[in-house]
């Protein structure tokens, strides 16, 4: 079990809770700042003569329009019916899940005003795996991700529908069987739901999850098809990288060293005196791409340790302000960056695979013995082009981007959920690329033999051929990059 506590998250916290299916529960300091709000929210709405926003007013340009006292509670249930208008895709399970847990840590602060019975039901619905159905389309990435919260609070008040025991299912029914009443929104509610960036950061944290994971698999991956090339050390040498010491390149050199530790292939003598760029250069563009990698995480890191909601509640400071926690920027413009990392990963990574099957340094043409009766890995390399000009196309950023919106009330917007999105879409295709690099590059290295990697490339090769088999003439390969993309989807993020 993980208690919410206002204690920091961390990558390493969030995926241990995903991975070993921890259930979650409120601490008791975190139940203490949700009541403490909520009744400091209740005295000041009784006490207070004039509009406070959202709480007795409308939303957005309508936000001047005050709402009677008695009407207060239906607004809320408003807001969340009317802005649940998301379409297109469904969000896929694990990011929801994110979402709920998200949003759990954000009002666990003590500074949105929800009642203490709303965040706990947000815990059972983790808990028992009741996942709202939501949507990627919908959100500008300003007063928070409006429609995707939507969905994922409609079951909240027994609308919408879930997943439940792997079913889609109303959420009323699921309510009904698991004998949970509906939860009666009051006053600031649903406002405290739907404002927020849970949505952004679910998939960010998603996306540096798995982006940390892949780019030790982009190394491991890259040291073999250096292997199966017949490269060069020397690019590698820690000499070399403390003159230009980005933290980044210094890692994936030394971890590159430190894998080849032991191979006969690297120590034999060459006659080549330098390798492509591709292969010489895989610390200095792996490692900016580690270093795009930190600088995403640090910005989501802040993010989900945030509250985002609006307006924000301080009981100790007597005031409640209206300001913009909500808006996306700083996750649109690190997703963004974070999309360009990865793809660029994928890019080199496609280069090192057609350099594999170019015919050269002693290697047979498309990796088979007898090319022209046999395409061999003719067609995978025009499969990872084609991936790898695709997340060219989603590299363009959608943080440059913002549309009027709300009668020019949000007159600037984000855009992050676009940028969350299309960054999943590219960690997705990175996977994709490095598989076939993979095919090819153990393909490539059984034409070295019988001189041998080092024993940490050996017994990583020896498990994937397992699962892909060496190929001796033509089969039929999307099956084989498949079972490769499988594999890649396993491997570890440290080896």
């Amino acid at each position: 079990m993980h208690y919410i506590t206002t204690k920091t998250l961390d990558i390493k916290t969030i995926s241990e809770i995903v991975l070993s299916k921890k259930t979650l529960a409120l601490s008791e300091e975190v139940k203490a700042n949700i009541t403490d709000c909520r009744t400091f929210l209740e005295k000041k709405i009784a006490q207070h003569g004039g509009a406070i926003y959202g709480i007795n007013t409308g939303f957005g340009s309508l936000c001047d329009v005050l709402i009677p006292d008695k009407d207060l509670e239906q607004l809320q249930t408003n807001l969340v019916m009317s802005h649940a208008c998301g379409t297109g895709d469904e969000v896929p399970a694990p990011v929801v899940k994110l979402m709920l847990l998200l949003k759990v840590q954000s009002l666990s602060y003590g500074k949105s005003g929800v009642q203490l019975q709303t965040v706990q039901r947000l815990v059972d619905f983790y808990n028992n795996d009741i996942l709202p159905v939501v949507y990627q389309q919908g959100s500008l990435g300003a007063s928070g991700d409006l429609s995707p919260l939507a969905h994922l609070s409609l079951p909240l008040i027994g609308m919408g529908e879930v997943y439940y025991e792997g079913k889609k299912r109303l959420a009323v029914e699921v309510l009904r069987e698991l004998k949970m009443e509906p939860v009666q929104l009051k006053s600031k509610e649903g406002l405290a739901l739907l404002n927020g960036t849970q949505f952004m950061s679910a998939y960010g944290v998603w996306n540096i999850m798995q982006s940390q994971r892949l780019s030790n698999c982009a190394d491991t991956i890259a040291a073999i098809s250096l292997e199966a090339f017949d490269g060069r050390i020397e690019p590698f040498k820690k000499h070399l990288h403390t003159i230009r010491p980005h933290k980044g390149q210094m890692k994936t050199a030394e971890f590159i060293s430190n894998i080849l530790e032991g191979s006969q292939l690297i120590s034999q003598p060459k006659k080549h005196v330098q390798d492509p760029y591709s292969f010489r250069c895989i610390p200095q563009v792996h490692g900016a791409s580690k270093d795009a990698i930190d600088y995403a995480t640090s910005v989501i890191l802040t993010e989900i340790n945030s509250v985002t909601d609006n307006p924000t509640i301080f009981p100790e400071e007597d005031e409640i302000i209206s300001g913009g926690n909500f808006h996306g920027q700083p996750l649109a413009l690190a997703l963004d960056f974070l999309a360009i990392a990865l793809a660029e990963l994928g890019n080199i990574s496609e280069r090192r695979t057609y350099q594999l099957i170019a015919g050269l340094r002693g290697l047979p043409a498309f990796l088979v013995a007898k090319p022209g009766l046999n395409s061999g890995f003719m067609i995978p390399q025009y499969t990872a082009a084609s991936i790898v000009s695709q997340n060219k196309q989603l590299c363009s950023p959608a943080s440059i981007d913002s549309i009027v919106s709300s009668n020019g009330q949000e007159d600037h917007v984000s855009m992050g959920a676009n940028a969350a999105t299309k960054c999943y879409k590219v960690v997705e295709n990175l996977q994709r690329i490095l598989a076939i690099e993979l095919m090819n590059a153990t393909q490539a290295l059984e034409f070295r033999r019988p001189l041998k990697s080092s024993p940490a490339l050996e017994q990583i090769v020896d498990t994937y051929r397992k699962e892909v088999s060496f190929i001796y003439s033509d089969k039929v390969m999307y099956t084989e990059i498949e079972k490769s993309v499988s594999f890649v989807k396993s491997m570890k993020s440290e080896i």
